[in-house]
């Protein structure tokens, strides 16, 4: 049988530690083709371009690995790749490994999910992966581990439809590592502050600041499992329709 054929993008730039693990891992699945931003767009959640134009340049960072950077967002990478470098769609799209949490409400701001779900739009399988460190210089090594093995069940399940995945990797060695939970999203939310300074010409500019806030105490979420030594996997939906309530609103007097 023929390799199967994976994009790899990311939210942190195709020099990011993080890809590099990933893009190690996925060639000894698959046929690995890159695509990736030029710079780091953290917190891009679903942005296109719409207004600049887009530009790809091959570039040789990975060796023996096709790989282009983009001057676009996440989403714009996994478009582009699918319509103009592939010309078809592949057989799973991952994107990360995330330097940082993408558990939680953190899949909405995330430019590394939104690429994945960018992916499940297509009809590709896609995951995302995000390691609970921000440094620079974290070790991936467990996390490119967990990449392998989660990428590889989801390429022998299916067929798949629309099927997306959140997965987040705790940030241990990984022989203290307790395996993988599937969970759903633990309910919580960042407290937003915002630190108000004066630049040299006393204007008024901020910072984003917060603490996140986490009343939701289930041993079935993101959340449990992560301050828990497991990896956790969430499987995501890109329709937001909230079902519950279409029959309530059907209950209620619309007088156009």
């Amino acid at each position: 049988m023929s390799k199967p054929t994976i994009l790899v993008t990311n939210d942190d730039g195709i020099t990011a530690n993080g890809i590099h693990a990933l893009v190690e891992a996925m060639r000894e699945i698959g046929h690995v083709i890159v695509v990736a931003p030029d710079s780091p767009q953290s917190g891009m959640g679903h942005a296109i371009t719409i207004h600049n134009p887009l530009r790809l340049h091959k570039v040789d960072v990975f060796k023996g690995i096709d790989a282009w950077q983009c001057s676009g967002t996440p989403v714009d990478c996994v478009k582009l790749a699918v319509n103009k470098i592939l010309n078809r769609k592949p057989d799973i799209c991952v994107s990360g490994i995330n330097h940082g949490s993408n558990s939680s409400i953190n899949v909405i701001y995330s430019g590394t999910m939104s690429a994945a779900m960018e992916g499940a739009i297509e009809g590709i399988p896609s995951i995302g992966f995000s390691l609970l460190n921000y440094k620079f210089d974290a070790d991936f090594s467990a996390a490119r581990h967990f990449a392998g093995v989660v990428t590889r069940a989801v390429l022998q399940g299916g067929p798949w439809r629309e099927l997306l995945l959140n997965v987040n990797i705790p940030y241990l060695p990984l022989n203290e590592m307790k395996g993988i939970k599937i969970c759903r999203q633990a309910m919580a939310k960042w407290k937003e502050e915002f630190d108000e300074r004066l630049d040299p010409a006393q204007q008024k500019y901020y910072w984003l600041t917060g603490k996140f806030i986490n009343p939701d105490l289930g041993e079935d979420t993101d959340e449990w499992a992560l301050a828990n030594g497991y990896v956790s996997v969430v499987p995501v939906e890109f329709d937001f329709t909230a079902h519950h309530a279409i029959p309530v609103l059907n209950k209620l007097q619309w007088n156009a």
